[in-house]
């Protein structure tokens, strides 16, 4: 829960330094991408946020992923499905993905030998690597 509060205390003062007002819709929005564990996208958001307050339109959401992307609290990816889809900065540092092509499903992995291995082949290249993504495609247990 601290977690959920830290990242709320970085928005509002990322909203400030911004010259824009916090309002309750944001801060609900915010809250409830804070407590999605999944890679979410627009529509299923505004889906969550509806059921509390129905009154929240697309447009609203769609601004406060921007903002949240653009502070640094969210990352949107797209998996190779047409679909932007919304993630929460791990606590834990940095992890990869694994797509099924058939139901799109999304797993999360780390691996310390294949993060040493991309650092020595951008090394190797005379490259420094600022931001990376591993993305592997194929298909899940169920869908084989």
């Amino acid at each position: 829960m601290t977690e959920i509060v830290n990242k709320m205390d970085v928005l509002k003062s990322y909203i400030e330094t911004k010259g824009l007002k916090s309002t309750a819709q944001r801060d609900y929005i915010a809250d409830t991408f804070f407590k999605t564990n999944t890679h979410i996208s627009l529509d299923e958001l505004l889906k969550k946020v509806k059921r509390k307050t129905p009154n929240i339109g697309y447009a609203t959401v769609y601004r406060t992923m921007k903002l949240l992307t653009e502070s640094g609290l969210a990352i949107a990816r797209q998996f190779g499905d047409g679909q932007t889809r919304y993630e929460n900065l791990p606590e834990d540092g940095h992890h990869d993905h694994i797509i099924c092509i058939k139901c799109s499903r999304i797993a999360e992995f780390s691996n310390q030998k294949i993060e040493q291995l991309q650092m020595e082949a951008a090394k190797k290249l005379g490259f420094t690597v600022v931001n990376h993504k591993l993305e592997l495609y194929g298909y899940c247990p169920d869908c084989v």
